[in-house]
């Protein structure tokens, strides 16, 4: 069984098992509490990534020793949530619409995602619905048809809706099969690339590098709002529409830039292949070959751009028949079992964060940073591969078969014993909350919980508006 620890990441990570002495942890009772050991694979994916950071800092500035690394329970369980901890001139941003949730069918129940407007039309057409239905009526509507027709249906028409299942019938699915066949990230080596010898202060190792941000949502966000936060020139391009929803851009918009550009336009597919050509890190988001059509496929970047590093996320992963599917967490929760998991007397439930997405995005900027790091010895193009389906398989996989046991506690068992492992209670998360200002307004926010020695403890710039910035490098 897969252990749910910062040696098992960073061993997938490639990573020097002696540069785990470097890191210590706060565990706070209470933080992140599930059935699940949700507190235990966000510090790993976490610690994990600032043990990246810290590496690849410390190899640019020549140093002999890596800084070290605190993992703290609180920072992390505060971040994974950040999205409601978050407060726009104090208005506090609604995280779920009315019609992204679980409802009854005629045989158990099913997940859906309407938050964006598009997804909630898509979602009423394929139940021959009117726009302006109510909840009442979609769940009318729902209780008669199966779970699985649902999911059939709303996803034929472009929508999103998964039934729920148990983890054994996930286990058993073709597509439950495809993912778990795999590792927790896929790295390799994808073509050829020079050797880069960045130099450069330990305290901002990404500094310098230039990160091509083509995600949405959380996950990716996060992955890229870390590089930022590390000193890396982010700058995110989006389609023109349809829009990214203002809140959750201003969430996970630290850090970054933000601009739009139409790639079926061919002005603005002359400048993305001018952005391109100065990119050292491409970091996608959307389904697996989504992109190729734009030249955008690992192989093709390979040739475009010798030696960049390439980043991809999706959601059920690259292969199986739901690798083309659009997913998000919640989705994901339901799909492989999780939410069956974490319910009780029947009724579905959730873990204590959207910690598919939260832990993906940090194994996601912990790739990229080992992946620089990696190249600064050997060269080449790289190539790594997440997906919320694995991360789920690992957190599923990776825990006690004890359901009943309530919520993870700090003797779980795990053969990796950082060299500091304080305890503390969780119940101050203001402690890892600031406050700024910018063209947004006043922000209230969850600071970063990658943290090590001389690194920086905030971003450096608060979001902007979505899509307000010039298609250009800084």
């Amino acid at each position: 069984m897969d252990a749910v620890n910062t040696e098992f990441v960073w061993e997938a990570l490639g990573g020097d098992p002696a540069l785990l002495a470097r890191v210590s942890e706060v565990v706070r009772e209470g933080a992140l509490a599930a059935r699940l050991p949700v507190r235990e694979s966000a510090r790993a994916c976490v610690g994990a990534c600032a043990l990246a950071a810290a590496e690849l800092g410390a190899r640019r500035a020549g140093l002999a020793a890596v800084p070290r690394v605190r993992v703290d329970d609180g920072a992390v369980a505060t971040a994974f949530v950040s999205e409601r901890h978050l407060l726009v001139d104090g208005r506090q941003p609604v995280t779920f619409a009315p019609l992204s949730r679980f409802w009854r069918t005629a045989d158990g129940w099913v997940r859906t995602h309407a938050n964006y407007p598009h997804h909630r039309a898509r979602l009423l057409g394929a139940l021959a619905l009117p726009g302006d239905a109510s909840v009442k009526t979609v769940a009318a509507t729902l209780a008669g048809r199966s779970a699985t027709d649902v999911e059939d249906t709303v996803y034929g028409a472009g929508g999103l809706a998964v039934a729920l299942r148990t983890p054994e019938e996930w286990a058993g699915h073709e597509q439950g099969r495809a993912v778990s066949a795999g590792p927790l990230l896929h790295r390799e080596v994808v073509g050829a690339g020079p050797v880069r010898r960045l130099t450069g202060e330990p305290g901002l190792p990404a500094a310098g590098v230039r990160v091509l941000d083509l995600t949405r949502v959380i996950a990716g966000p996060v992955a890229t709002r870390t590089l930022g936060l590390l000193g890396a020139d982010v700058l995110r391009v989006d389609s023109p529409g349809p829009p990214e929803l203002p809140d959750q851009h201003a969430d996970t918009g630290f850090g970054k830039r933000s601009a739009t550009l139409d790639l079926a336009d061919r002005t603005d597919r002359r400048r993305f292949g001018e952005l391109l050509a100065g990119a050292d890190v491409v970091v996608t988001g959307y389904r697996p070959g989504a992109l190729d059509r734009f030249g955008l496929a690992p192989q093709a970047l390979a040739e475009r751009r010798p030696g960049v590093v390439v980043a991809q996320l999706s959601a059920w992963g690259a292969y199986g028949p739901w690798a083309g599917r659009r997913g998000f967490d919640s989705l994901v929760q339901a799909a492989t079992g999780i939410a069956v998991t974490e319910g009780s007397a029947g009724q579905p439930g959730a873990l204590p964060a959207q910690a598919l997405d939260h832990g993906t995005g940090y194994l996601l900027a912990a790739a990229v940073l080992r992946s620089l790091t990696q190249q600064r010895e050997e060269g080449g193009t790289r190539l790594v591969r997440l997906a919320l389906a694995r991360t789920a398989a690992w957190l599923t996989t990776g825990s006690r078969d004890d359901r009943g046991a309530g919520p993870a506690d700090a003797s779980y068992d795990r053969p990796y014993a950082p060299n500091d492992h304080a305890y503390a209670p969780y119940d101050r998360p203001d402690d890892w909350l600031a406050e700024t200002r910018g063209s947004l307004g006043r922000l209230r926010y969850a600071l970063s919980p990658v943290s090590f020695d001389g690194g920086p403890a905030d971003w450096s710039r608060p979001p902007g508006a979505w899509g307000a910035d010039e298609a250009c490098w800084a």
